[in-house]
């Protein structure tokens, strides 16, 4: 199983409507693509002295390879582009790709 993680800080200002856009529309079009079986989403509640806002991690479990460059190529670019237009830079992520052992 392959696991694509997304970290997010989210500053507070936006937080709330961020976190019902993530549940209500962004993680049911990212599952909708059929490239990933399941999907969590996580808060972290450690924090950095100096960290601001409030930080998630988004998991999407792929069964291949294959399916999360699909993901790659053929449906992020615009799934990120509608977060870049909605929250700017008040969202800031970075993306790690793990393998199930």
């Amino acid at each position: 199983m392959i696991i694509y993680n997304v970290t997010v800080n989210v500053e507070e200002s936006i937080h709330l409507d961020w976190l019902n856009w993530m549940k209500t529309i962004h993680i049911p079009e990212v599952m909708a693509t059929g490239m990933f079986v399941k999907h969590r989403m996580l808060k972290l509640i450690s924090k950095q002295e100096d960290e601001l806002g409030e930080t998630y991690a988004i998991q999407y479990y792929a069964e291949s390879l294959d399916n999360y460059f699909d993901y790659q190529n053929n449906f992020a670019p615009a799934l990120k582009q509608k977060t870049l237009e909605l929250y700017g830079e008040k969202v800031l992520a970075f993306r790690t790709l793990m393998e199930e052992v």
